[in-house]
This record gives C-alpha cells, sequence and structure tokens, in this order.
C-alpha cells in the first residue's frame, strides 16, 4: 500500500509504471476511475491481442508474466456478443450448485484438513489449511479427483507470481485440464466440467478447458488469500474479536471488511485501449495496457476518507473488480472463506495465535500478497466429531475423507500424477457441548 500511496501521490489516480523487461504500462490507483475503465469496455478493451508490444515483437515467449495476460478464448478476453456467450455458459454453470450442498462439501474438507494436525495442538493455518482447502473444494466442483489438489495448488500459485517456472506451470495444468475435458466428453457428471460441455452457448473442448482454467486459478488464488487474511483478522484484531463475541459483526461482515481492507488480489491486469483516450488526467494511447489496482482503489482518500471505519454490509468494494467482467465466482470464494472458519473454530474454539502479531510475514509479487505462516496453538479436542449443528450434515458423522465423486478418475500424467494425500485416521466421536461464546455469532445460517 506504501508504494500505491507514493504513486497516488506523485501522479494521482493514474500512474506510470514498468513491468519485467522494462515494459511501460499504466496502473488505475482511483476508485471513480477503475469503475470508469472497468465499465467502458469501448475505450478499455479485454482483448490484450491489442497491446501495442505485442504487435511490435517486443514481448518474448518466456515473459513471466504471459500466463495471465496472453489472449485466450475466453469470456475474460473478449469483449461484446461473443463475451456474453462464453460468460452466460460460465454463470449459468456456476449457478447450478446447491449453495446447501457446496457448504456441507466445504464443510467435510475443513474437517478432513482438521483431523490431520488437530491432535498436536499446534498447526500453521496457512500451509496445513488456507493453502489446501479451496484447491480441494474446486477439484470437486470441477469433478476431478481431489488427490489432483495439492500439485494444482503449487502450479496455480508459481503462475500467478510470475516466476521463471510460471510458464511450464501453466503447461501443467492445461495438460491437466484438456485431459478431464475429453473424460467428461464421454462420461458427463454433476459438475462445473460437464455442464459448461452441455450449456447451449455450445462450447469447444479448447474454450471448456480454457474457461476451467480460468475458474481454477482466480478462484484458487483470490479464496486463498481472502481466507488467510480473515483468520488473520479474526484471530489477531482485538476490535473484530469483540464486535463478534458482542454481536455487532458476523464472520460474513469480517470477510466483507477483508475485502476493503485487504482484496485478495491487490492488482490485476485489467484493460488495453482500444483508442487514444484520456481517464485520470493522463493521456492514454491507443495499444497502452493499464492494470487495475483494486487495493489502491478501495483505499483512495476521495471516496473512503477514513479507512479505519468499518462498512458493515457495504459491498461496494473493487475486490472482484467490476462493470461486464466482474468476477461471477465471487460467491464461492465467501462460502469457502466463512464456512472455513467456522468450522474450524467449531472445532479448536481457543485457537491463538503462536507468535507475536508483529512478527508475521509476507511475500509480495506483482498482483498478491501472501501471509507466509500462521501458527497457532489450540487445546487439543477430546473428539473429531460435532456439535450437532454446524457439522458437515447437521449431526452426521464426519467422514475420513470426501465422498467418491460419481466420475470417473483422469489418466495420470506421465511422471508428474501426485500420489494420493493419505488422510489420517479420526478419533472416535463423542458428542461435545455447545461452545456458548463466539460460536453462537459465528454460526453460518
Amino acid at each position: 500500500m506504501g508504494l500505491y500511496e507514493s504513486l497516488r501521490a506523485k501522479h494521482g489516480p493514474v500512474a506510470p509504471v514498468l513491468l519485467d523487461g522494462g515494459l511501460p504500462a499504466w496502473i488505475v490507483l482511483g476508485y471513480r476511475e477503475i469503475l470508469e475503465v472497468a465499465g467502458t469496455p469501448s475505450r478499455f478493451s479485454r482483448d490484450s491481442r491489442t497491446w501495442r508490444w505485442f504487435k511490435e515483437g517486443r514481448v518474448p515467449p518466456d515473459f513471466p508474466l504471459l500466463p495471465m495476460i496472453a489472449w485466450q478464448p475466453v469470456c475474460l478476453f473478449l469483449d461484446g456478443a461473443e463475451r456474453d456467450r462464453l460468460r452466460l455458459a460460465v454463470t449459468d454453470s456456476l449457478e447450478r450448485f446447491n449453495r446447501r450442498g457446496i457448504r456441507r462439501q466445504i464443510t467435510r474438507s475443513a474437517h478432513q484438513l482438521i483431523d490431520s494436525f488437530a491432535d498436536r495442538g499446534e498447526a500453521d493455518l496457512v500451509g496445513e489449511f488456507s493453502e489446501q482447502l479451496p484447491m480441494l473444494v474446486l477439484t470437486q466442483l470441477l469433478g476431478m479427483p481431489d488427490e489432483y489438489g495439492p500439485r494444482l495448488v503449487e502450479a496455480s500459485r508459481d503462475m500467478v507470481a510470475g516466476t521463471d517456472t510460471s510458464v511450464a506451470s501453466n503447461e501443467f495444468i492445461v495438460e491437466t485440464l484438456q485431459q478431464l475435458v475429453r473424460r467428461k466428453r464421454g462420461n458427463p457428471g454433476h459438475d462445473i466440467t460437464s455442464w459448461l460441455i452441455e450449456h447451449s452457448s455450445q462450447l469447444t473442448d479448447e474454450e471448456v478447458w480454457n474457461h476451467l482454467r480460468v475458474i481454477l486459478i482466480a478462484a484458487n488464488e483470490t479464496t486463498v488469500n481472502l481466507l488467510k487474511s480473515t483468520l488473520r483478522m479474526v484471530l489477531t484484531d482485538p476490535r473484530c474479536h469483540a464486535s463478534l463475541a458482542g454481536g455487532q459483526m458476523t464472520l460474513p461482515d469480517v470477510v466483507e471488511q477483508v475485502l476493503w481492507s485487504e482484496p485478495p488480489l491487490m492488482t490485476i491486469p485489467g484493460r488495453w485501449a482500444a483508442v487514444d483516450t484520456e481517464v485520470g488526467g493522463q493521456k492514454v494511447e491507443a495499444g497502452d495496457m493499464l492494470l487495475l489496482g483494486l487495493a489502491a482503489g478501495n483505499h483512495d482518500p476521495a471516496v473512503r476518507p477514513d479507512p479505519t471505519v468499518p462498512l458493515h454490509g457495504n459491498r461496494s468494494h473493487l475486490a472482484f473488480s467490476s462493470g461486464p467482467q466482474e468476477c461471477p465466482g465471487q460467491n464461492i470464494g465467501r462460502a469457502i472463506t466463512d464456512t472455513a472458519i467456522d468450522t474450524l473454530l467449531a472445532r479448536l474454539p481457543d485457537v491463538g495465535l503462536s507468535i507475536p502479531e508483529e512478527e508475521l510475514r509476507w511475500k509480495s509479487g506483482w498482483m498478491t500478497r501472501h501471509l507466509i505462516s500462521l501458527p497457532v496453538t489450540f487445546t487439543r479436542p477430546r473428539s473429531s466429531g460435532t456439535d450437532g449443528g454446524s457439522g458437515p450434515a447437521a449431526g452426521l458423522p464426519v467422514p475420513s475423507a470426501l465422498p467418491s465423486a460419481p466420475a470417473p478418475a483422469l489418466v495420470p500424467l506421465p511422471a508428474q500424477a501426485p500420489a494420493p494425500v493419505p488422510v489420517p485416521a479420526q478419533a472416535p466421536r463423542r458428542r461435545v457441548r455447545r461452545w456458548d461464546s463466539l460460536k453462537a455469532w459465528l454460526r453460518i445460517r
């Protein structure tokens, strides 16, 4: 945020920046300017093929940001009627899931992860929980075996970070999803992949796996960061703790506050100028690239003069972008976050940070800011069961693994397919009493 504010102070709401390799671009820092750029596709296109440095051949094939900005046949890189056709297939497929069913699946996956460290009395809620759970859920929603999750977590994180191996990571994800689409063409199931294939928009195989890639990468990256940041706030912010305990806030309120203060994606590769134009006092030429500074926009003093004032119930933040390309799967990320934390606190009600808050460390990239670890301690529970109200299915036994998907397993990738992740055995179930402090306020109804 210090960098964004120094750019704002020097250049105003739109500032010039350099990408890897010294390629010039603009970063949009102002709240209103982001809405302007995101909401006027006639001036600011999503078609990255119009980028002048692509046209002039100045972007090398190993450019580390290429997996995130190279044009693909997906709604994210299109405008107009073609974007509408493809986006309809995505939104329709995402909306076919039953919300109660998704939350039940999230709860079961959360219990599975908690079982792996509950008996130790300590854990790292980044590496052992937050970075694993979203992909566990997403692989199920896409109709993939959940043992592919760990490898996909590593590949997606590497790709978004724009490292030297990001291109290879992207190739692994693409090959995995291409195999999935071939399988589902012959044997569809109750999953997003099958619904995209069957949709009336008649997507090609290339369009299907490209959209699956977008869903997988965007949903995992944003949800992992949102889950980590919300957990940190619940565990470290005394105002948040007091508001939850006193009923002034609910857990979904905390999630929205985090989306304002620390959006999962700080900056996104946003638009390419379709014409010579002006925005935020800067003259932008046709073919220029503009990054959307979502975190900077959320902290724009022109619309939020006091960032310490809570914004309960206010969803006008920019965490999921805005305009025709606003994230269609944002509610899945919200559901994973608040359901996962509710489950964690139900199992480990006295969980607390094991180091001083000031010792927490982050790693920053061009799009994201990652909390590296969140070490906690807690009283080892005598039972891994539920309290009868917030467990996987209102008191049903907690399974030791996710329910097997009806779809067949993927063909293992040569020398790359991950080995199945062993699931530790659970302790015998015993009915436990309700915890009557935070639980009453955090239960998801």
